[in-house]
C-alpha cells in the first residue's frame, strides 16, 4: 500500500529546488556559505527542512556539507570542469543516437516546439528565457532516447552544471551559436541519422579552446553577483 508523502519531504523538495535555482542563476555562488538559520528565515519554514533541503543538494553533488562547519555551494576547479563537460558531451551523444533511431513522429513534433522556443527566446535576446528554453530541449533529448537509466544520468549532471552552462549563454554570441547547432541536432535526429546526432551532440556540449577560454574568465561574475547581493541596503543620503 503507497503511504502519503511527509509534508516536511514535500517542503524540503521544493525548497531544494528553490535552493538549486539560486545557484544555478548565480545568487549563491561557488563557495558560498549556507545558513540553515538564514534560509530558514528567507523561505519562512523551521530548520528541519531546510536541513533536508540541504541533505538531497549534498546527495546532488551542488554543496558540501562539512562537520561543524556547515554547508557550502560546491566549487569546481577548471581540470574538474573539463572532466564534467567531457562526461557530458557523451552522455547527451548516448541520448542523441538513441533519440535519433527511438523517437516518435509525436516527439519530433515536441522537439521543434521547444526548438522554436528557443528561437523566440534568441530573437528576444533574452539570455534568460533561452537558459529554460534551452533545458526543455535537452530533456526532450534524453527523454526521447527511451532509455531510463541513461535520462536520469544525463539530467543528474546537467544539473550539477546549470551555474555554467548558463554562464556559457552569456558569452558574446554563444546563444546564435547554440541555437544554430540545436538546428543542425533536430534535423539530424528528425533524418534518423545517429551518429551524425552524436557528434553535432558532443561538439555542442563539450567546451574546449576559446570556449573555454571565456567561461573560465566569466567565473568571477558568479562571485561577484553573490557579493553584491549580500550587501546591506543603504539609504540614499
Amino acid at each position: 500500500m503507497d503511504t502519503p508523502t511527509s509534508p516536511i519531504k514535500n517542503r524540503s523538495s521544493s525548497l531544494r529546488e528553490a535552493i538549486e535555482e539560486m545557484i544555478a542563476v548565480g545568487e549563491l555562488a561557488p563557495g558560498a556559505h549556507l545558513d540553515e538559520t538564514v534560509l530558514a528565515e528567507k523561505f519562512d519554514v523551521s530548520r528541519t527542512p531546510i536541513r533536508e533541503a540541504l541533505i538531497q543538494l549534498a546527495s546532488m553533488g551542488l554543496i558540501v556539507i562539512r562537520p561543524r562547519r556547515g554547508a557550502v555551494v560546491a566549487e569546481v576547479s577548471p581540470q574538474q570542469l573539463v572532466e564534467m563537460f567531457e562526461v557530458m558531451s557523451e552522455f547527451e551523444a548516448m541520448c542523441g543516437r538513441l533519440a535519433a533511431r527511438r523517437m516518435t513522429p509525436d516527439e519530433h513534433q515536441q522537439l521543434l516546439i521547444v526548438h522554436h522556443a528557443c528561437e523566440q527566446a534568441r530573437d528576444a535576446q533574452d539570455p534568460d528565457g533561452y537558459f529554460y528554453k534551452n533545458e526543455a530541449f535537452h530533456a526532450a533529448l534524453y527523454s526521447g532516447s527511451h532509455n531510463t537509466f541513461l535520462t536520469e544520468q544525463a539530467l543528474a549532471l546537467h544539473r550539477r552544471l546549470r551555474p555554467y552552462r548558463r554562464l556559457q549563454l552569456r558569452v558574446r554570441n554563444r546563444i546564435a551559436n547554440s541555437f544554430n547547432e540545436h538546428e543542425a541536432v533536430v534535423n539530424a535526429i528528425i533524418a534518423g541519422d545517429g551518429e551524425l546526432t552524436a557528434t553535432l551532440l558532443r561538439n555542442h556540449i563539450m567546451i574546449q579552446g576559446q570556449r573555454f577560454a571565456d567561461l573560465i574568465a566569466s567565473l568571477p561574475q558568479l562571485t561577484t553577483m553573490t557579493a553584491l547581493a549580500s550587501l546591506p541596503a543603504t539609504s540614499p543620503q
